[in-house]
């Protein structure tokens, strides 16, 4: 009997040192070390990823994610349908998940789902274009009439003032592209500098192009371009190199990607790109204080922006 009360213990005695130190945890909950606190699910709507910005958006929020272990992002691409994107945001809310975090592709269309989310008690922050009314947690976003301006002033200081050009713009259900548009005509206000060619290109480079070669059969003449992004400004410009025209006109693009905007200011292709920062990592953090009831967010929080030209692109630009 004794002996087998030794076996018993020694027994008893193994088994919880098989355990090593695992902890059981709750469901949904994270032992200590691998992040504290239960899981969270976030949605993500993403417009479409057929333009550079929006991957980069998506990556730079994958990237800011990695501080949170206790975080999963899931990522959904309307694929530049706003009845997808809509049909995304019932997922989501059919899904449970705990925040949602979209980038609409129209205003109209997205701010009744928006709208549900909310008042179902879903925090759900809108990044880039903003939806109608306040029924959203909050609004992230760059100043776009503030972009605009800064554009037109730009286009007036290359041209001295004077000059014909060509506006290519960018979705004309969207707010930015009219806000771009606003803060451009605010910008070359009282100069003599005059629109010729303004047509709706989508954000999509190869529309631009097209767009451009109309414009340089049009015209036998042009002075610059203003592009409501770079993609645009990038096709513009490749359209005129085609026609060996590239050099008699100045080129203005809007959003500065590293390997885009930038990278054409510092190869000689655009004259002035100005940053529109994305806002992933500032939805990231944000979702994350708000779900854990760190801090109460402003309805709405707009970002800055820097200039990028050949005299400043080296040295990282400038700040406006």
């Amino acid at each position: 009997m004794k002996l087998r009360a030794v076996l018993y213990v020694a027994i008893l005695a193994l088994l919880a040192g098989c355990g090593g130190g695992e902890k059981k945890t709750t469901e949904g909950e994270t032992p200590k070390g691998e992040g504290a606190g239960k899981k969270i699910v976030v949605g993500m709507s993403q417009c479409n990823l057929g333009e550079p910005w929006r991957q980069r958006m998506n990556a730079e929020m994958a990237e800011a994610a990695k501080k949170y272990p206790n975080l999963e992002i899931v990522y959904k691409d309307a694929a530049n349908s706003s009845t997808t994107q809509q049909n995304q945001m019932h997922e989501f809310m059919q899904m449970g998940v705990d925040a949602i975090i979209i980038s609409p592709k129209e205003t109209e269309p997205l701010t009744k789902p928006v709208a549900e989310a909310f008042k179902k008690g879903i925090p759900v922050i809108v990044l880039d274009r903003a939806v109608n009314g306040d029924q959203f947690t909050m609004f992230i976003g760059g100043d776009n009439v503030k972009i605009g301006k800064a554009a037109g002033e730009e286009m007036v200081k290359l041209l001295g003032g004077k000059g014909k050009i060509v506006e290519l713009k960018g979705l004309l259900s969207s707010v930015p592209a009219h806000d771009r548009h606003d803060g451009f005509m605010q910008g070359i206000k009282g100069s003599q500098i005059e629109i010729i060619f303004d047509p709706a290109c989508d954000w999509l480079e190869n529309r631009a192009q097209t767009e451009m070669n109309s414009a340089l059969s049009r015209f036998d003449h042009i002075d610059a371009v203003y592009g409501h992004n770079d993609p645009a400004a990038h096709g513009a410009y490749m359209a005129a190199k085609q026609k060996n025209r590239e050099k008699e006109m100045k080129f203005i693009g809007i959003d500065a990607n590293p390997n885009e905007g930038i990278q054409y200011v510092k190869d000689g292709i655009l004259d002035a790109t100005f940053e529109y920062p994305t806002g992933a990592k500032e939805g990231v953090d944000w979702v994350m204080k708000i779900l854990e009831k760190k801090e109460m967010p402003p309805k709405k929080l707009v970002l800055g922006t820097r200039i990028y030209t050949k005299e400043n692109v080296a040295s990282g630009g400038k700040e406006l």
